[in-house]
């Protein structure tokens, strides 16, 4: 064999079939697709920080908000205080220690905003404090001597007071959405025990406001069309947070208490299946209703801008973290929103749609590819057919059928709504059609060798017939088409056209002038193939209407 160079045939077939066999673009129009939606998000002031956090985008069922710098602008106000206690019982020196509560070195944004009322903090020197944690809900300081002698404790009413005694006092400032703190004074010191120190006595509540963000109804509006599910899990009391859920659109949800949510695991999927609002949520316990929505196969998104968010933003399928946010937020979040505008989620998602469905499209093309070489090669040697192509003649209708399309139409705009069940859909699409493909060339290539048609002839009908019913392919995967996609399928039939005309590249791919009962072959074997291709599309879109996905 090796004299007659007959290997060299037999190498040359090889190659053509093994090539045809691999989608060698795929990987290279997905990653293209990754990146340049990368790019637009970074337009948008959307910073990516793992490029397939684009493709999680586009499956995000669930979508889980912190109150306070995501719903709101995050720059907390005073707003008013109200004294617990007679004039003339008001301990000397409160004030002042609100001031102290305000300027501390690690003060958050809600004692911060305490330096608006009262800028002069007391110059006694502190010899024990309790900072600030989202799991407490309460700060501490404690003071020897002078107008601020004991410990002076600014919490939530309910955690300092778990007798509900400030319930009155409190609620109506909740229900108009502010934040309320107590500040309470004992003369037991701190430390001793994990709460607050005992026989505190309230001496006033401090009310907070937020400013909600302009976009921030209309983002939620989005998300409600698109049937993603929307979960405000807020630190502050369930009141508050579902008065500030109602001014964006959010009404009717009175809010749970994060404290109440049940131990058990598929008990707690079922609540944070009915509840909208939940408030008082320490931050193990929002990282444990994240994993309750993905224990039920949700995809969970998850925005944040502070320290408290960090447990939730690592275990969400992606998060999100506000340009406001700290630096260990933004760190281990998978996008960032640079500008801090909510109203850029919308587009983030669109773009993760825009991307996933048009790797879906593609995804077809290259497959059927795959499917159809697999399977002529297959049946080939089966029958000991010699491959009825030559490498560079499946390298131009690939091209002009697979490659070059599928650079555009991975760029096209697309807002299809993501479905589960992305490699299902694309091999139920590609494994008939692809069956189909191949065994009509198989079924070409017997008749033309057993009627004596010559190599070249039947290379040439076999490359005409897999160029137009791979055109087809085009057509049904472009499907619902427009003006842009209209124009990729003309210059591609354009493309097509020159090839088998133009007498140089004639000559290139070894293409050869057809008789009338060859050219009857071809035309007869193409109209079958454009038919089986419809088939296939008319059945893959049924099941897909009826839900079998």
């Amino acid at each position: 064999m090796f004299h007659s160079e007959e290997w060299r045939d037999a190498a040359v077939y090889t190659i053509a079939a093994v090539v045809a066999m691999i989608p060698l673009g795929l990987v290279l129009m997905t990653s293209i697709a990754f990146a340049v939606g990368a790019v637009r998000l970074a337009r948008r002031q959307v910073l990516v920080q793992e490029l397939a956090a684009v493709e999680v985008l586009a499956r995000v069922d669930v979508i889980c908000f912190d109150k306070t710098g995501t719903l709101t602008e995050g720059d907390v106000r005073f707003d008013e205080e109200r004294t617990l206690l007679p004039a003339a019982g008001l301990p000397s020196g409160w004030r002042e220690v609100l001031g102290w509560f305000g300027s501390a070195a690690d003060a958050n944004a809600t004692a911060r905003g305490l330096l608006e009322r009262y800028p002069v903090p007391t110059d006694a020197a502190p010899i024990a404090r309790v900072p600030f944690s989202s799991a407490r809900k309460w700060s501490g300081v404690s003071f020897e001597g002078g107008s601020s002698d004991g410990s002076w404790v600014l919490g939530a009413a309910d955690v300092l007071f778990p007798d509900r005694r400030l319930d009155e006092a409190t609620a109506s400032f909740a229900a108009r959405g502010r934040r309320a703190l107590v500040l309470a004074h004992g003369d037991a010191p701190l430390g001793v025990g994990a709460g607050p120190p005992a026989g505190l006595r309230p001496v006033a509540v401090l009310t907070f406001r937020e400013r909600v963000r302009e976009d921030a109804a209309e983002t939620l509006a989005f998300f409600a069309r698109e049937g993603v599910a929307v979960r405000i899990l807020s630190g502050d009391d369930p009141l508050t947070a579902a008065a500030i859920a109602a001014e964006v659109g959010l009404g009717g949800h009175r809010g749970f208490d994060g404290r109440e949510l049940p131990a058990d695991p598929r008990r707690l999927v079922e609540v944070v299946d009915d509840e909208v609002v939940i408030g008082r949520v320490t931050p193990d316990r929002k990282r444990d209703i994240v994993a309750a929505f993905q224990s039920a196969g949700r995809t969970v998104a998850v925005t944040g801008d502070g320290a408290n968010d960090i447990p939730a933003l690592k275990r969400a399928d992606i998060g999100i973290a506000m340009s406001s946010g700290t630096d260990a937020t933004k760190a281990i979040a998978r996008m960032v929103l640079l500008d801090g505008r909510f109203a850029e989620l919308p587009a983030a998602v669109a773009e993760g749609r825009r991307v996933m469905a048009n790797i879906e499209r593609i995804s077809r093309l290259f497959l059927t590819k795959t499917v159809y070489a697999s399977v002529l090669a297959f049946v080939c040697g089966v029958f000991l057919l010699a491959f009825p192509f030559l490498p560079r003649q499946l390298s131009v209708v690939d091209g002009l059928t697979i490659g070059l399309p599928a650079f555009f139409l991975a760029l096209l705009p697309n807002l299809r709504r993501y479905e589960h069940g992305f490699l299902r859909r694309s091999l139920r699409f590609a494994v008939p059609s692809g069956c189909a493909i191949g065994l009509l060339i198989f079924a070409y290539t017997w008749i033309a060798t057993t009627a004596g048609v010559d190599q070249e002839a039947l290379r040439t009908g076999a490359t005409l017939i897999l160029a137009i019913v791979a055109l087809w392919v085009l057509v049904v995967v472009s499907r619902p088409f427009d003006p842009r996609k209209l124009i990729v399928f003309a210059a591609m039939v354009g493309g097509l056209v020159v090839v088998f005309t133009l007498p140089m590249l004639r000559r290139f791919l070894v293409f050869v002038a057809l008789s009338p009962a060859e050219w009857a072959v071809v035309v007869a074997s193409s109209i079958a193939g454009v038919a089986l291709v419809e088939i296939v599309a008319a059945t893959f879109a049924r099941e897909r209407g009826t839900g079998k996905r």
